[in-house]
């Protein structure tokens, strides 16, 4: 047997010291759970051990902490030679279903529609994907247990079958094999990409719970919600609605001056109309019009939008709560408005044609149809109602 090393691995992998107490205690007969507590393991992680690297020389498995060290860093070796580069019976049968192969009883292959040829990019936009009767990964490494029970050969997990596409050097797979999935990526996401977005704006005194509790009744008025619906190219209307009178105000962002003539620069201003400089203004100037008691808080997407929510703040005396990440009913007013405002503004349009005198109409249509969730008023009169309870010597009024 090959000389082994007992130098001291990191903290995420089993030391010798470790396999010797495992050894110790499965000799007498402790269980998998009760060792994990003792020697401050997972479970899984010692059940895993004594079924991967236990000695079967014997003709049954018997736990040996020198052999378990051994087994253990031979499987750790690296480069491995990729089990789908050297098994053909197993790549075939992989290259088969991930391409949709689908073939009738008498064995013949069932020919689909033509898919565009695959240019090598990522994944296309309203554009003919290839027929979608391929398995995914998951289903063809699952799949292969029920179809060879018997055979220890033909197993592969769903992870070595990702990267021999995207993984650059174990291409076992034909590379264009990757138009075959889900997603047509052809290259891969990595998780903490998607889930560590950058949110530095929303920090611990503007999240959702720290929300007064009265911005949730809607006996109180002044309470506000808000979003952005988004158009084709990079335009968007800021939408706000007031939570008790459902009271709908459209914000006006045009593009910026050279949109579409000067290339983007980068971390520079944002000339599509909402970056965070042209929406704090606009959304200033729209929340201004108010009487102070009626503008108290303001519940908005996690949007990088208003990242410069303080100095809204300021000078509105508005302060801004961000909703919680893929939490759309904190804000079911707001929302609901939005699908409302979809009559006007279809989905896939340009939203940058609608002048601001468009958007004041528009909202005033809203706000003047009867809601059953106000007993058959309208918003309108509803907010009017507030204006006059709020009518006090020195508080201005909106006309």
């Amino acid at each position: 047997m090959p000389p082994i090393s007992l130098a001291e691995p990191t903290g995420r992998y089993l030391s010798f010291e470790e396999r010797e107490e495992i050894a110790l205690l499965r000799a007498k007969q402790i269980g998998v759970r009760e060792i994990a507590r003792r020697i401050g393991r997972d479970p899984g992680t010692i059940s895993r051990e004594l079924r991967r690297n236990a000695a079967t020389r014997g003709g049954k498995p018997e736990y040996r902490a020198l052999v378990a060290q051994w087994k253990a860093q031979q499987a750790a070796k690296r480069p491995k030679t990729a089990r789908l580069a050297t098994n053909d019976r197993l790549r075939e049968y992989v290259q088969e279903r991930l391409a949709g192969k689908v073939r009738r009883p008498d064995g013949s292959i069932v020919v689909g529609p033509e898919p565009p040829v695959w240019k090598g990019l990522n994944k296309p936009h309203r554009q003919d994907r290839r027929w979608a009767t391929a398995w995914s990964p998951e289903q063809i490494s699952h799949r292969l247990k029920v179809d060879f029970p018997d055979d220890e050969s033909m197993r592969i997990s769903h992870e070595a079958i990702y990267q021999s596409l995207f993984v650059q050097g174990r291409g076992a797979l034909g590379r264009e094999l990757v138009t075959c999935l889900r997603t047509g990526r052809a290259l891969r996401r990595p998780r903490a990409r998607a889930q560590n977005r950058p949110q530095g704006h929303v920090t611990a005194d503007v999240v959702f719970s720290e929300r007064p509790a009265e911005a949730a009744d809607r006996a109180v008025p002044g309470h506000w919600e808000g979003d952005l619906i988004i158009g084709t190219g990079r335009s968007a209307i800021g939408t706000l609605v007031e939570r008790k009178s459902r009271s709908t105000l459209l914000v006006h962002l045009p593009r910026l001056e050279g949109y579409g003539e000067t290339p983007p620069v980068k971390n520079g201003p944002a000339l599509g109309g909402y970056g965070a400089v042209a929406m704090n203004a606009a959304l200033i100037a729209s929340m201004t019009k108010l009487p102070e008691q009626l503008r108290k808080t303001l519940t908005w997407d996690r949007g990088k939008e208003l990242s410069a929510h303080a100095q809204f703040a300021l000078e509105t005396g508005t302060k801004v709560f961000f909703a919680d990440p893929h939490s759309p009913w904190q804000r079911p007013t707001n929302e609901n408005t939005n699908g409302l405002l979809r009559q006007y503004f279809p989905k896939g349009t340009d939203l940058s044609r609608w002048s601001a005198e468009d958007l004041e109409a528009v909202a005033l249509a809203l706000n003047n149809r009867p809601r059953k969730s106000l007993d058959w008023k309208t918003p309108a009169e509803v907010f009017e109602e507030q204006l006059r309870s709020l009518q006090q010597p020195g508080v201005a009024t909106t006309d």
